[in-house]
């Protein structure tokens, strides 16, 4: 077995040349169609004669063939013929209904499995897959027959391991996407063979290929077949001027998309960690005791990385691959910056143990060896850590106890059960406090960051808060001497409080700043829908002649500002109690 450990920030100028594997699926959809029916096995068990495979689905009200096997596809149908032709021309023909959404669904867990080689998988829809595996082929290189880099081995282990999993594959490696692409699709290589395009070739090497690997449009292709440009080296050094006017930019831009003299980027699925750290095994390992083990010589192999960058994990992914092709993956975070491997691996192991994992839920089915191959240990967050003073004892206090605490509890019953409250900056009451995971040092609130809880954001003394705010204010019915004034009684809860004193008014204006912001924030549609921090409100601190001390407020303002939906062109603003004194 080997270990790896990757810092993508470790050498900031220093960037390997970008190197890309496309992968194509030919026959995806009857793939799928044939694993349901016979499993992985079926292309070992496949007799000749079998009858052709073909998917049909309606284009411009007309039944025509969506997919076809290689069978069909040696019978001579293709794509897109009607299917009345297609049954005219091969009898025997079996017909699958079309159905893309299983078809995505597949391609996805695909991609999923793929992060094996490398975590930038894109997605080529609508069969095949992107990965960007520059700087990660040497891991797979085993001897000096496919050269030093790995790229052929890192390409045959992908082909075989698909290949026995029951799927027909194509891949090609370049410098840029569209050559791999073209290469993969139109180079001619044979089931499982790949292509490789050695850096800086890419124009000699597309040269004998159809313009159709450029990823053009039905249109363009056409007018250049008309023309007579059916290969690539036919427009490869024409003036672009009158490339561009005839066959419109797209043409252009694929051109020098292949050629590398223009990027195009690919969108991986998932964003890469900055830091991580994998290890393979020989043969797959079934026991948990040897995941734990595993996870915490993964932490190990992370510490120095984190050290050297003055950081501590605040969110990881453990990510298990299956000898059957099944992809686990175990997200942990902690309540304080975390290095310390021991107990990295104490947390995944109560994650573990709450979700019921255990041998039997790798690899147990299909006739394949049970247990996983491939782990790996990302660090998905981070943030600066700061170094404990210990005291004259040799302990550090217990605020790591406590800290581990919280992170053991939110493993094990999930990171929304154990929260506390943060301030946010606002002077809006019901926002200014919210529950968040202690596990969690995302942003908690609508793109404006938290402050200090215990600092006022007021100077000097801040305005006086009642202890208990309730979640929704309730509505009262008030009596007030003159209308801007202080209510003089009110009935809350069919309750009639006289007042005996009265603070205020306090005004808190709606934030119109963050209004673009809170339009698009759902947060802030959801309290728009409660009738919250609609308008302008007056704040009174009220005591009744019993003692009693309430937070009752004005919503709106009289002979003026109007209020929500509700209050619409009132004339009389609305009151409401929105918190309690001790």
């Amino acid at each position: 077995m080997n270990t790896v450990s990757k810092d993508r920030a470790a050498a900031p100028g220093a960037r390997a040349r970008q190197r890309i594997l496309s992968l194509w699926l030919p026959y995806l959809p009857t793939d799928r169609l044939q694993r349901e029916a016979g499993g992985p096995t079926w292309r070992a068990a496949r007799r000749l004669g079998d009858a052709p495979v073909a998917i049909a689905g309606k284009v411009d009200n007309a039944l025509k063939l969506a997919a076809i096997d290689e069978t069909a596809a040696a019978r001579g149908l293709r794509f897109g013929q009607a299917l009345a032709d297609a049954r005219g021309a091969v009898p025997a023909l079996v017909v699958h209904e079309d159905d893309p959404g299983a078809d995505a669904a597949l391609l996805q867990a695909i991609a999923e499995w793929c992060e094996r080689y490398t975590p930038l998988v894109a997605l080529d829809p609508p069969d095949g897959l992107f990965l960007d595996i520059t700087g990660c082929a040497h891991l797979f290189a085993r001897d000096e027959k496919h050269g030093g880099d790995g790229e052929a081995q890192l390409a045959a282990d992908l082909s075989a391991r698909l290949s026995a999993r029951g799927f027909a594959v194509r891949t090609a490696i370049a410098s840029t996407p569209g050559a791999a692409w073209a290469f993969a699709r139109h180079g001619g290589a044979r089931h499982g063979d790949t292509q490789q395009i050695a850096p800086g070739a890419e124009r000699q090497a597309l040269a004998g290929l159809p313009v159709a690997a450029l990823r053009l449009e039905a249109g363009p292709l056409a007018l250049l077949d008309r023309l007579g440009l059916k290969r690539i080296g036919q427009l490869v050094g024409q003036p672009r001027a009158p490339l561009v006017a005839r066959f419109g930019s797209a043409l252009v831009t694929r051109l020098d998309q292949a050629l590398g003299h223009e990027d195009e980027p690919i969108s991986p699925r998932l964003p890469a960690p900055a830091l991580s750290a994998e290890r393979r095994f020989a043969e797959p390992v079934a026991d948990m005791d040897s995941i734990g083990a595993t996870v915490r010589s993964l932490a190990a192999a992370l510490q120095p990385a984190l050290t050297r960058r003055g950081e501590g994990a605040r969110a990881l992914q453990l990510v298990l691959f299956a000898s059957d092709g099944t992809v686990a993956r175990f997200s942990v975070g902690t309540a304080a910056p975390l290095r310390d491997a021991g107990l990295i691996a104490a947390l995944f192991a109560e994650r573990l143990a709450t979700t019921g994992t255990d041998e039997t839920d790798f690899g147990a089915g299909n006739g394949n060896a049970a247990g996983f191959d491939m782990v790996r240990l990302s660090v998905a967050e981070s943030e600066p850590f700061a170094e404990a003073q210990i005291d004259l004892a040799g302990q550090a206090g217990g605020a790591a106890d406590r800290n581990q605490l919280f992170s053991r509890l939110g493993a094990r019953l999930g990171e929304a059960s154990i929260t506390r409250p943060v301030a946010i900056d606002t002077h809006i009451p019901e926002q200014a406090v919210r529950a968040r995971p202690v596990a969690s040092h995302s942003v908690p609130s609508r793109g404006v960051a938290a402050v200090d809880a215990f600092a006022g954001p007021y100077p000097g003394h801040p305005p006086e808060r009642p202890l208990k705010l309730f979640e929704r204010p309730e509505p009262v019915e008030v009596v007030a001497e003159v209308p801007e004034g202080p209510p003089v009684a009110f009935r809350w809860r069919r309750v009639l409080y006289q007042v005996a004193r009265a603070e205020g008014p306090e005004r808190i204006a709606p934030e119109w700043w963050r209004d673009d912001v809170a339009a698009q924030s759902l947060e802030a549609q959801n309290l728009a829908a409660q009738n919250l921090a609609s308008v302008a409100r007056d704040y009174f601190r009220i005591e009744d002649q019993e003692g009693r001390r309430f937070w009752l407020y004005r919503d709106g303002l009289y002979g003026g500002e109007a209020g929500d939906g509700a209050n619409c062109g009132a004339i009389r603003p609305s009151w409401y109690v929105h918190g309690l004194f001790a």
